[in-house]
C-alpha cells in the first residue's frame, strides 16, 4: 500500500500533491493517518499469526459459538478476567488455560474451540485475519458519524462475524456482483487514449500514457464523498444512484484496502462512466489545486508533466466524461482492433487503423472503408456451394498478411520500403518546438504547437437554461461577445448578444491565458443534416498566427464526431477568402429543400458550404500531407541515387521545338533492341503503355465507358466483386487490401464523371482484380473468377478501341 500518492512503481506520481487514501471510519474525509493505522493492521495480524497455538486458539474462541452438549445458545467466550483496558505493557501475558469458565455460559474455552483441534495452522491463520478485521470494523462502527456509511461498516461487521462462526469465506450477497458498468474507467480512459492520441509520435503518446496511468491510480485511491456530503453539494443530483455506488464503492474497493479478509477490487475496473460523472468535477478541481500548491515540492522531471500537460489531459477528457455522444464508451469502441480490454500500461503504439478511433462519435466506428471506395469482400477460400453462389461468405480462417502477398498494381510501392523510408524521419518529437517557424510551414502549425504546449485550448460552450449557470462559462460567453461585437462592427450589438446567449447556439471557443480571443458561433441541424456557421471571428492582435484555422479543424472534427458533415454559411466580401481556404466553396452540396427556412438570410453575402470527410483527422491533416512530402522525397532521392549515368538537361525546348517523344529524352529511352515497343523497359523502369485511342470528348468517352462497365457487370462471373466489402464478412480484410475498389463504387465513379481518361477507368477494374488475387487463395473460387472476369473486360476495351488489339 502506497503511504502517499498511491500510484504503482514505475509511475509517474503527483508526489506531494497525491492524495493519502483514507481508511474506514474517517467520515469520507481524507485521513493524513491512514496507510499508518492499514500498516498497524498489518503488523498486529503479523504478530498474532506468530503466537503459540493456545493464545490463538483463545483469540478465536471469542469469536466462536459454544460446542458443549446441551445446545448451549452462548455465541463467543468471554473470559471471566478481562485484561484491564488499556492492557499494562509491563505486565506480562497469562498463559492460557483451555479450562477457564465462560462469564456467560460458564463452559470452559476448549468448549467452544473444540471444532479448530485438527484444523490447520493455515487455516487457524486465515480466520485470525478476520477476527483482526472484525475488531477494526467494530471501532469503524463506533467512530463514524455519517449514517450511510457506519450502516455499510456494520453490515461488513456482521458478515465477518458469520464467517468466522461458520468457517467460510466472506461472500458479500448483493443483486448485482463486479463489474457494475461497462465499459469501466480503466478501458474508457483506454479507449480516450487511442481516440484522441492514437496519431501522435511514439514519444508524445508515451507521455499521455503516462497521465493516463497517473490518473487511473487516483481514481482508485479517491476517497468518495458520503451521500450526505453530496446531498449538501449538489441538491439536484440522482441521490440513489449515487448511495448505490458509494456503498458498493465501500464494499469493494475501500473497505477491503484494510480489511484484506474481503476481496478487492479496483475503483476503475468495476465501476463506469456513471461513478466517473459524479466525482470527475470534484477530483480535477482538487486535484490540479494540489499541484499548484505544492509544485515547489515536486520532482523537476515530473513538474512539467504535472503542471503544463496534466490540466490539458483532464480538459479533454472531462469534454468525453459528460458528452452524450462520446465514442469511448460503447463497449464496440475497440472490437476491431482488440477483443479484450486492454490494460493502460500496453497503449503505446497505434491502431492498424488509426482514423478508425479519431473523432468517431455513434457506437460504430467510423472506418475507412465506408467511406469513399471500398471493396470486395474476401470470399471463402473454398468454392461455393451451389445454394450459396452469390452470396459474400466469411473465410473459414484468416489468412496471414506475409501469406497473401500477390503482385500489386503497377506502380504501388511496397510497405516494408514505406516503412524503411519512415524510419528515416526524423521523429517530430525529437524536433524542438520553435516559434520560428519555417515559411514552408503549414498554416495552422504555430497554433498546434501552442495548444500542445497548453497556451490555447478550445472548449465548445453555450447557454442554458436548465442548469445552474456555470461563473466561468458565462464569463467566456461575455468575452465571445465583446469579441465578435468589436470584429464584426457591422453587426448590431444586440443581435450578437442574442445569439451568443441563445441556448439553441453553441460556440467554440478559442482561450488564452484564461481569456477569451477568438471563436466560432454555430446552430446545429442535425435533422436537416448541416450547420450553420453564424459568427466567426479572432480578435486583430491574435490574428495571422494560424488561431482561425486551427479553429475551424476543431470545429470540423468536433461535426464529424456528432456525425454532421456540411456547414452552410453567409460570408461578406472580407470573409469570403478566408472560407475558401477552410474548404468552402459556393457550390453548395446541401439539397435547398434541407436549409430553406432554417439558414438566417443576410443580406449582401454570399452563401457558402463545405462537405467535410470523417475519414480526414482536420486538426493533424497538414502534419499528414507535411509527411507524406518527406516520404515522398525520400522515395525520390533512393530512386536518383539507383540511378548510375547522369544525363544533361534538354536544351531543345530553348532552340524552339514545341514537344519531343517521351522515349527520346535521354534516360527514358528504352534499349536498344526490344521486341516490341510496348515491352520495353528504360534505365528508370519506366515502360511504355500499349497504345490506343483516347476519346476527347467527355460524353462520347461516359458513354463507351458506362457501356463497358454494364457488359461487366452482366458477366457470370462479377457477382463477387459488385458492392463493398463488409467487415463482418471478412475481418481483417482492410488490413490487407489498402486501395479497395468495387463494380458499385466505379458506377458511382463514372456517374459523378470521375473517370475523365481510360486510363483512370481501367486503373480502378484492374484493381479489383488485383486485390482479390492478392487477397484470396488461387485454388478459391473468386480468384478463378478474378481471371475470367479480367480477360473479358480487356477484350471489350479493345472492342472499344480504347487499346490496340
Amino acid at each position: 500500500m502506497a503511504d502517499s500518492a498511491g500510484i504503482q512503481q514505475g509511475s509517474p506520481a503527483i508526489g506531494a500533491a497525491g492524495l493519502v487514501p483514507a481508511a474506514p471510519g474517517a467520515g469520507g474525509t481524507e485521513g493524513s493517518g491512514a496507510a499508518g493505522g492499514s500498516a498497524r493492521i498489518a503488523v498486529k495480524k503479523a504478530q498474532l499469526r506468530s503466537s503459540p497455538r493456545p493464545k490463538k486458539l483463545e483469540k478465536l474462541g471469542v469469536y466462536s459459538s459454544c460446542k458443549a452438549e446441551g445446545a448451549c445458545k452462548c455465541n463467543g467466550w468471554k473470559s471471566q478476567n478481562p485484561p484491564p483496558t488499556p492492557p499494562r505493557t509491563d505486565q506480562q501475558a497469562n498463559a492460557v488455560n483451555l479450562q477457564e469458565p465462560c462469564r456467560s455460559c460458564s463452559h470452559t474455552l476448549g468448549d467452544h474451540v473444540t471444532h479448530l483441534e485438527n484444523v490447520s495452522e493455515e487455516e487457524v491463520n486465515r480466520l485470525l485475519g478476520i477476527v483482526l478485521d472484525v475488531e477494526y470494523l467494530y471501532t469503524c462502527v463506533h467512530k463514524e458519524e455519517d449514517a450511510d456509511t457506519k450502516q455499510v461498516y456494520f453490515s461488513l461487521f456482521k458478515l465477518l462475524r458469520k464467517s468466522i462462526l461458520q468457517m467460510g469465506k466472506p461472500m458479500l450477497e448483493a443483486q448485482e456482483s463486479p463489474p457494475f458498468e461497462r465499459p469501466s474507467i480503466e478501458q474508457g480512459v483506454n479507449n480516450f487514449v487511442q481516440y484522441k492520441f492514437s496519431h501522435l509520435p511514439s514519444k508524445e503518446r508515451q507521455t499521455i500514457v503516462e497521465l493516463a496511468k497517473m490518473f487511473l491510480n487516483q481514481i482508485n485511491y479517491w476517497q468518495l464523498e458520503t451521500p450526505s456530503q453530496r446531498r449538501q453539494r449538489v441538491p439536484t443530483d440522482d441521490a440513489a444512484g449515487y448511495k448505490a455506488s458509494y456503498t458498493r464503492w465501500l464494499c469493494y474497493c475501500n473497505v477491503p484496502q484494510f480489511c484484506d479478509s474481503l476481496p478487492r477490487y479496483d475503483t476503475t475496473q468495476i465501476f463506469g462512466r456513471t461513478l466517473l460523472r459524479a466525482v470527475f468535477t470534484v477530483m480535477r478541481k482538487q486535484l490540479l489545486e494540489q499541484a499548484r500548491q505544492e509544485k515547489d515540492k515536486l520532482p523537476p522531471e515530473k513538474r512539467t508533466l504535472i503542471l503544463t500537460h496534466f490540466p490539458k489531459f483532464l480538459s479533454m477528457l472531462e469534454e468525453e466524461v459528460y458528452s452524450h455522444s462520446s465514442p469511448i464508451w460503447s463497449q464496440d469502441f475497440l472490437a476491431g482492433v482488440s477483443g479484450g480490454q486492454i490494460p493502460i500500461h500496453t497503449v503505446i503504439s497505434p491502431p492498424a487503423v488509426a482514423r478508425q478511433l479519431y473523432y468517431s462519435t455513434s457506437p460504430v466506428s467510423v472506418d475507412p472503408s465506408t467511406c469513399g471506395s471500398v471493396s470486395p469482400a474476401r470470399k471463402s477460400a473454398s468454392a461455393p456451394e451451389p445454394s450459396q453462389v452469390g452470396e459474400k461468405r466469411k473465410p473459414p480462417e484468416p489468412l496471414p498478411y506475409e501469406e497473401n502477398k500477390r503482385p500489386r498494381v503497377v506502380g504501388d510501392i511496397p510497405m516494408e520500403l514505406i516503412n524503411e523510408v519512415m524510419a528515416t524521419i526524423a521523429d517530430p518529437a525529437a524536433i524542438p518546438e520553435t516559434s520560428l517557424l519555417s515559411a514552408h510551414s503549414a498554416r495552422d502549425e504555430a497554433a498546434r504547437l501552442e495548444e500542445r504546449r497548453g497556451v490555447i485550448e478550445f472548449h465548445v460552450i453555450g447557454n442554458s437554461l436548465n442548469q445552474k449557470p456555470n461563473k466561468r462559462i458565462l464569463m467566456w460567453l461575455v468575452g465571445l461577445q465583446n469579441v465578435f461585437s468589436h470584429q464584426l462592427p457591422r453587426m448590431p450589438k444586440e443581435y450578437i448578444t442574442r445569439l451568443v446567449f441563445d441556448p439553441k447556439h453553441k460556440t467554440l471557443s478559442l482561450i488564452k491565458d484564461g481569456r477569451v480571443i477568438g471563436g466560432i458561433c454555430f446552430r446545429m441541424f442535425p435533422s436537416q443534416g448541416f450547420t450553420e456557421i453564424v459568427f466567426c471571428a479572432v480578435t486583430s492582435n491574435e490574428q495571422v498566427k494560424g488561431y482561425g484555422t486551427h479553429l475551424m479543424n476543431h470545429l470540423k472534427e468536433y461535426h464529424i464526431k456528432h456525425e454532421i458533415l456540411n456547414f452552410l454559411t453567409y460570408a461578406d466580401e472580407y470573409a469570403i477568402g478566408y472560407f475558401k481556404k477552410q474548404g468552402f466553396s459556393k457550390d453548395i452540396k446541401v439539397p435547398k429543400a434541407k436549409y430553406v427556412g432554417y439558414i438566417k438570410d443576410y443580406e449582401g453575402a454570399t452563401l457558402m458550404g463545405c462537405e467535410l470527410n470523417p475519414s480526414i483527422p482536420y486538426t493533424e491533416f497538414s502534419v499528414i500531407i507535411k509527411k507524406q512530402k518527406e516520404i515522398i522525397k525520400k522515395l525520390i532521392e533512393r530512386k536518383q541515387a539507383q540511378i548510375r549515368k547522369v544525363y544533361p538537361g534538354l536544351s531543345c525546348f530553348k532552340e524552339g521545338v514545341r514537344q519531343i517523344p517521351i522515349e527520346s529524352i535521354p534516360g527514358i529511352r528504352t534499349s536498344a533492341t526490344p521486341l516490341t515497343v510496348q515491352h520495353a523497359q528504360s534505365e528508370t523502369g519506366w515502360k511504355p503503355i500499349g497504345k490506343g485511342k483516347e476519346l476527347k470528348d467527355p460524353d462520347q468517352l461516359y458513354s463507351t465507358l458506362k457501356t463497358i462497365l454494364q457488359h461487366v457487370k452482366s458477366h457470370p462471373n462479377a457477382w463477387p466483386f459488385m458492392e463493398p466489402v463488409k467487415k463482418t464478412e471478412a475481418p481483417g480484410y482492410y488490413q490487407v487490401i489498402r486501395f479497395p475498389m468495387d463494380l458499385k463504387t466505379m458506377s458511382e465513379r463514372l456517374k459523378s464523371r470521375y473517370y475523365t481518361t481510360r486510363k483512370l477507368f481501367m486503373a480502378d477494374m484492374q484493381r479489383i482484380f488485383t486485390n482479390c488475387r492478392e487477397y484470396n487463395p488461387p485454388e478459391s473460387e473468386y480468384y478463378k473468377c478474378a481471371n475470367l472476369l479480367e480477360k473479358f473486360f480487356y477484350t471489350k476495351i479493345k472492342e472499344a478501341g480504347l487499346i490496340e488489339k
